[in-house]
């Protein structure tokens, strides 16, 4: 049992000592800054592609028991 104590306390202290060196490198590391870049997702990603009387929408709420169906 002793041990095993023993071997528990060297391993947390040993990941206490690498979180801190690991933090101590992110922080000296030098940070570059870029323009952000847009994206144009053209004419066929800009669609509408929900359509609310399509059969399968209908069979998801259906089945998954919405009441929006119900007017």
């Amino acid at each position: 049992m002793q041990g095993s104590r023993y071997d528990r306390r060297r391993f947390l202290k040993t990941l206490g000592s690498a979180t801190a060196a690991t933090g101590v490198s992110a922080v000296l590391l030098p940070v570059t800054t870029e323009e952000a870049k847009a994206y144009d997702p053209g004419q066929d990603e800009r669609r509408a592609r929900y359509k609310a009387d399509a059969a399968d929408v209908q069979a998801f709420y259906r089945t998954n028991g919405y009441e929006t169906l119900k007017k």
